[in-house]
């Protein structure tokens, strides 16, 4: 069973930087995708930013300029670099990786901007 471990998470002043690594439990290369969500208190799951097994990287428009996914297929892992981050980026961060009809997520990572 493939295992997905996110760390880096934690608490952060606006404006700073975090940066966010998920661990997979088999190389990387056998997904299409591999992806950060995010899901904030009271809210539903939302797509953050991917990397398909090419390379192409997709980001939702509100973290455009400011994260950037990136990967070591040396270590199995995948990056998100949070920078400028906002109080509305608070919430827990799940990694995401897909073949075919197999969809497997991490335990999640919490990240808390304020103050």
């Amino acid at each position: 069973q493939v295992q997905l471990v996110e760390s880096g998470g934690g608490l952060v002043q606006p404006g700073g930087s975090l940066k966010l690594s998920c661990e997979v439990s088999e190389n990387i290369f056998n997904f299409n995708t591999v992806a950060w969500y995010r899901q904030a208190p009271g809210k539903e799951r939302e797509f953050v930013a991917s990397i398909n097994v090419g390379g192409r990287t997709q980001y939702e428009d509100f973290v455009k300029g400011r994260f950037t996914i990136s990967r070591d297929h040396q270590k199995n892992t995948v990056y998100l670099q949070m920078n400028s981050l906002k109080p509305e980026d608070t919430a827990v961060y799940y990694c995401y990786a897909n073949i075919l009809s197999s969809h497997n997520w991490g335990q999640g990572t919490q990240v808390t901007v304020s103050s």
